[in-house]
């Protein structure tokens, strides 16, 4: 017979799926934002623009500031606040509501980050 594992609650009607380290929503999760890495940067941001997989919306992705969960969140911000945009942080890459690459890069130049546009 397999030991029983310590388990816990998986699954919660009042905020979905929980956690199983700190046993809070996946959502405010506590332990995975704090194992994840800060993403690795060669030195240039590179700011994309996308459709694809999104209903045919538009957005504006920027990678490669090389900051932790923390750091992302906060540039991402300041971001949606210099664009007056909407957006998240997803994956290590910020995404902005829109087609706003010409502002991105000359508002990360203006705050000392080498930035590059990517694509068409």
């Amino acid at each position: 017979m397999k030991p029983r594992s310590t388990g816990g609650l998986v699954y919660s009607t009042e905020t979905g799926r929980m956690c199983p380290g700190c046993r809070q929503p996946i959502a405010a999760c506590t332990c995975r934002a704090a194992s994840l890495p800060a993403a690795r940067a060669d030195g240039v941001v590179h700011v994309g623009f996308e459709t694809k997989g999104r209903g045919g919306k538009a957005v504006t992705l920027v990678r490669g500031l090389g900051l932790d969960a923390a750091g992302l969140a906060d540039w991402g911000k300041r971001l949606r606040t210099a664009c007056g945009t909407g957006g998240s942080v997803k994956e290590g890459a910020i995404e902005l509501q829109g087609d706003h690459r010409d502002r991105v890069v000359a508002w990360l130049e203006q705050q000392g980050r080498k930035a590059k546009r990517v694509g068409g």
